[in-house]
């Protein structure tokens, strides 16, 4: 039988390197005009006018609880599918896509420094580049906060 690897894109928040499933992501953009919506929670930058589609951004720093940072050229925008709603995700940097067997997963330990474990779908241990922690973006907002991002996608 065929081993089955997972095409995992990888990037970085606060110097650390991330990955989620590349089926999670519909496209990778350059960060661009951000128009702010008042009296939303701190970790919804704004909307973003997406090919005709007003896209709700998330800073994702913010949404795991680490210190925001100054938008660079290499800041860019996971757009993916949570909850039937198109959502940018803003990362320090898109670095790479990879496949990732699946024997080198662990199921997330209770407890991972910096991150709330729910929203780590797992550990990746990888020779080249240690351990590489796998996000789930399907759960990174919980139920309250994905019903705020689909109000905020409607005005």
């Amino acid at each position: 039988m065929e081993e089955v690897l997972t095409k995992t894109i990888i990037f970085k928040l606060n110097g650390q390197e991330y990955g989620a499933n590349i089926d999670q992501i519909r496209a990778i953009e350059r960060l661009d005009e951000i128009v702010n919506i008042p009296q939303s929670s701190d970790f919804i930058k704004g909307i973003m006018n997406l090919r005709g589609s007003v896209t709700p951004i998330i800073d994702l720093r913010t949404r795991l609880g680490m210190n925001e940072a100054e938008p660079t050229e290499q800041t860019r925008i996971l757009i993916a599918h949570v909850q039937e709603v198109q959502v940018g995700f803003i990362v320090d940097e898109a670095t790479d896509v990879i496949d990732i067997p699946p024997e080198v997963v662990e199921d997330a330990p209770e407890l991972v420094t910096g991150v709330d474990y729910h929203y780590i779908k797992g550990v990746a241990k990888l020779e080249d580049r240690g351990m590489l922690l796998l996000l789930n973006l399907d759960h990174v907002l919980n139920l309250d906060e994905i019903d705020e991002v689909k109000q905020v996608a409607k005005e």
